[in-house]
C-alpha cells in the first residue's frame, strides 16, 4: 500500500519531556486511520510534526515521500478550534478560504456547512457556538480546498450521542465517497472501532500496536454467562473464567460451549444467560497501554 504519511524513528523532546521516542509508523492511502493513546502519549505532537508545525528532535517525517513542512494539500484540525467570535459561520469559512487562496461561492460555503450539520447555524455568530458546534466548524474549515488528506484531532469532542453518530457517518463518507484519507485521534474508542479501518496505539511516545481494527480485536470473543452460583462456574472454568460484573466471561471456543453448558447444568448451576460477546478496541487499548483512560 502507498504510504501518505511516514514517521521514521521520530524523537521529539520538550526539555526533559520526551513526547516521541524513536517512533515509526506508516499511514496507508485511503480509508480512515485512527491514532490512539493515553493523554500525553504523543498523538498531537506527531500530528504537528506531519503538518510542519513542529520540527522533530531526531528522525524523519514524510508526507507522500517528501519531508514534512513543504507545501501540501493537507486539511487539519488540531485540538479545539478558535475563530473570531464576532463572525458568523459563513463569514468564518469565507475568511479562511480567502486567506488560503481558495475560491468558494456562497453556495459552496453553505453546502459545506450543511454537510457538517451547521446549515441552521450558518448566519449565527460563532461566539454563541457550543464546543460541539465549534468542532463541526473546525472540520468544515479543514476541508476547504478539498484536500486529499485530512488530520482531525478529537473531531467529536463536546458532541452529544446523536452528533457523534452524524460525525462518524460524515467521516466515513469522506473516505468512501470522496476518496479522502482521514487520520484522526479520538477518546471515543467505541466510535473509533466503528469508523476506522486501521489504528495505531501510542504509549509513552512509542508504537505499542498497529493494524486493521478487525485483526486487532480478532480472537477476543468470549462466552458471557450469567449463572448461579458463580463460584461453581469459575471452578469449572478454572483459568479460562473471569468475573464480569454480574456474570462470567469464559475463554472457550464455540465448539466447546455445548459441553461446558452441560457440565454446568450437571453441577446444578442455573444459567439465566449465555451469549457471545466480541472483542473490543478498548480492551486492546488497555492491554497495550495498561491505562484506564481511553484515547
Amino acid at each position: 500500500m502507498t504510504a501518505v504519511l511516514q514517521a521514521l524513528d521520530l524523537t521529539k523532546t520538550f526539555g526533559p519531556v520526551k513526547a516521541l521516542d524513536g517512533f515509526s509508523l506508516e499511514v496507508p492511502e485511503g480509508g480512515v486511520f485512527g491514532v490512539l493513546g493515553p493523554n500525553g502519549a504523543g498523538k498531537s505532537t506527531l500530528f504537528r510534526i506531519w503538518l510542519g508545525l513542529v520540527r522533530p528532535t531526531d528522525g524523519r517525517a514524510l508526507v507522500r515521500g517528501e519531508p514534512a513542512g513543504r507545501p501540501r494539500r493537507i486539511g487539519s484540525m488540531i485540538e479545539t478550534p478558535r475563530f473570531p467570535p464576532f463572525l458568523t459561520a459563513v463569514q468564518t469559512l469565507q475568511m479562511l478560504a480567502l486567506a488560503g487562496g481558495v475560491r468558494l461561492t456562497d453556495a459552496d460555503v453553505l453546502a459545506r456547512l450543511e454537510r457538517v450539520g451547521l446549515a441552521e447555524a450558518a448566519q449565527r455568530n460563532v461566539r454563541g457556538f457550543s464546543v460541539g458546534m465549534m468542532q463541526r466548524l473546525g472540520v468544515a474549515a479543514a476541508l476547504l480546498g478539498d484536500p486529499p488528506l485530512v488530520i482531525l484531532d478529537e473531531p467529536t469532542s463536546g458532541m452529544d450521542p446523536a452528533g457523534i453518530q452524524e460525525m462518524r457517518a460524515f467521516i466515513r463518507s469522506l473516505a468512501d465517497r470522496d476518496g479522502v484519507t482521514v487520520v484522526l485521534a479520538s477518546h471515543q474508542l467505541a466510535e473509533v472501532q466503528k469508523v476506522c479501518d486501521r489504528v495505531a496505539i501510542i504509549d509513552r511516545g512509542r508504537l505499542a500496536a498497529q493494524g486493521r481494527v478487525a485483526d486487532l480485536v480478532a480472537g477476543q470473543e468470549r462466552l458471557r454467562l450469567v449463572a448461579t452460583p458463580v463460584d461453581s462456574v469459575l471452578e469449572v472454568l478454572g483459568a479460562r473464567g473471569v468475573r464480569d460484573s454480574d456474570g462470567v466471561l469464559a475463554q472457550v471456543d464455540r465448539a466447546e460451549a455445548p459441553a461446558l453448558i452441560r457440565a454446568l447444568v450437571e453441577r446444578g448451576v442455573e444459567i439465566t444467560e449465555a451469549r457471545w460477546v466480541g472483542g473490543d478496541l478498548e480492551r486492546v487499548f488497555l492491554q497495550q497501554t495498561g491505562d484506564a483512560r481511553a484515547g
